[in-house]
């Protein structure tokens, strides 16, 4: 699935509620790493979707079930490093107890089946996977990445760039 295949079609505007968690992935001093916290800080910076919650850390962690189990739709904004997205890609994660389950970072699959497991509850989520090209430790987007992240938001939220 790429962002402009037959992937799953995500509106911002359906996310705009407080039963609502738009999650970003990353680490913003590892580069292109730091695409999931930019679109989130350009959603709060924009005021787009203000009454969703947003939230940003550095990996899924056990605890996030929790903070799943009290939301209606999820959207999780990560970098990829998988050469076949181009830009960016939708996708809608299944619920899996893969082996992350044992580590202190979680997959999005596992933090779904916990969640459903634990609270028998499992929220609407998908996965804004964003095409990063560099992880070194260092601060600030790529120009490909920017661009990237540019694509994805005004596909997602109607708007035209990141700056």
């Amino acid at each position: 699935m790429n962002a402009f295949g037959d992937g799953p079609t995500v509106d911002l505007r359906d996310f705009d509620s407080q039963a609502c968690l738009i999650y970003g992935i990353g680490n913003v001093g590892r580069q292109d790493d730091g695409l999931g916290w930019a679109f989130v800080d350009q959603l709060e910076n924009s005021g787009l979707c203000p009454n969703a919650e947003t939230y940003r850390n550095y990996q899924l962690q056990l605890e996030d079930a929790d903070l799943l189990s009290r939301m209606q739709r999820v959207l999780f904004v990560d970098a990829t490093k998988d050469k076949n997205v181009t830009s960016f890609e939708i996708h809608q994660p299944a619920p899996l107890l893969d082996y992350t389950f044992t580590s202190h970072a979680l997959s999005i699959p596992a933090v779904l089946a916990t969640c459903q497991q634990c609270f028998d509850h499992l929220p609407d989520v998908f996965v804004l996977a964003i095409r990063g090209y560099e992880f070194e430790l260092q601060e600030g987007l790529t120009p490909r990445a920017r661009r990237n992240l540019s694509e994805a938001t005004a596909r997602i939220c109607g708007t035209t760039s990141y700056r």
